[in-house]
């Protein structure tokens, strides 16, 4: 295949080179991405902690309870597992609101912050809804505010120059987000995992993600947990060295992915972002409505059908990611800087990660 050949050329680093090959929009020859809704001979079933986390916990964040859950590793990535849709019907509508209309709000920090004055990027959603609702299919329409965002930052707020977190920047993390995080890293077998980080990026069919490693955080024992919503995309892991070939995968709506042990300091990286594949506006299980009948103590919420067009009208070109961490280990504190102003803002507005920037490039129909 095209795909594999391209690894043994000369010139680029492997990695670098198959993350050219489905950046473009020609790459029809995706046979190689693995999809783990039909696992392949490299996939294999991984067992999950079902009694770390209750029935009534795993619906209070809006998910299966974990005995229903399907997860997987990949031959080669100890530590790595994925993890299709374990969302409840509807639940996923909540994380996704939250990303475009709660997380984006002051106190976090987001790329507009880079070249807006505050009172512009106070009410993100509040700008945007209206332009977003009445959005057309024409690509010439100008883009809403929200549309222009690429990353909010939560918690310990990442610093994209020094590459480094800092105590005297940081915001209170979300609870219902953390809520989240705790049950899926417990059922991964991470009890105990505190979310002090996150990362949210926010993805257009001309967006990608470059290649990079997670390190920044002081305790990399924890895991590094992923959440995505809304359109498809293409995600590579890597090796250790990025002259090691990685292995493309699927990543859907709803599905979650954990980097641990070996696998929480691989190379990686997002090439490209697909329209979902069952050739609708948006994936069926964004369809689904919520219950009426939410269980005591939900961190979910009902959203309103006006809040939810808005939404649903994003998405229609859009996907979100939610990345998780925890940055220090009990107890541990962090390191005496001196000369840091510890604020956290970063070097481009369409960086999206250490070391990368969106790329740019025409949305491609698979």
């Amino acid at each position: 295949m095209a795909a594999a050949a391209l690894t043994r050329e000369g010139g680029e680093d492997a990695f670098r080179r198959l993350f050219r090959f489905y950046r473009q929009r020609d790459a029809s020859d995706l046979r190689g991405v693995v999809d783990f809704s039909a696992p392949g001979a490299q996939v294999f079933r991984s067992q999950l902690s079902i009694s770390s986390v209750s029935d009534q916990d795993a619906y209070r964040a809006g998910l299966q309870p974990v005995s229903q859950w399907k997860a997987y590793g990949l031959s080669g990535y100890p530590g790595f597992i994925f993890i299709p849709n374990p969302f409840l019907p509807g639940c996923q509508r909540h994380w996704v609101k939250q990303c475009l209309k709660l997380y984006p709000e002051k106190p976090n920090v987001c790329n507009l912050d880079l070249h807006m004055a505050p009172e512009k990027t106070t009410d993100l959603w509040g700008q945007s809804k209206e332009q977003l609702r009445r959005k057309g299919s024409s690509k010439w329409e100008p883009r809403s505010l929200l549309e222009k965002l690429r990353w909010v930052t939560l918690g310990y707020h990442y610093n994209w120059d020094t590459k480094k977190y800092s105590a005297n920047h940081h915001t209170p993390f979300p609870s219902d987000l953390a809520f989240l995080s705790e049950q899926v890293a417990a059922a991964c077998g991470f009890r105990g995992f505190q979310a002090q980080a996150g990362i949210l990026n926010y993805y257009h069919f001309d967006s990608s993600l470059g290649i990079h490693v997670d390190e920044s955080e002081l305790d990399h024992s924890r895991p590094l947990l992923s959440f995505s919503f809304g359109q498809s995309s293409i995600f590579l892991l890597g090796g250790l060295k990025r002259e090691e070939a990685p292995t493309a995968m699927f990543m859907h709506s709803g599905d979650i992915m954990v980097m641990s042990g070996f696998s929480r300091l691989l190379y990686h990286a997002v090439p490209r972002v697909l329209p979902n594949p069952e050739g609708t506006a948006l994936p069926s299980c964004l369809d689904q409505a919520l219950s009426s009948d939410l269980p005591v103590g939900s961190v979910i919420e009902h959203s309103s059908d006006e809040d939810w067009q808005v939404c649903a009208k994003y998405l229609q070109s859009s996907r979100i990611n939610m990345t998780i961490r925890q940055v220090l280990a009990e107890g541990q504190k962090f390191p005496e800087e001196s000369g840091t102003n510890g604020k956290g803002q970063a070097a481009s507005e369409d960086s999206h990660h250490e070391n990368s920037k969106a790329k740019r490039h025409k949305p491609n129909t698979v």
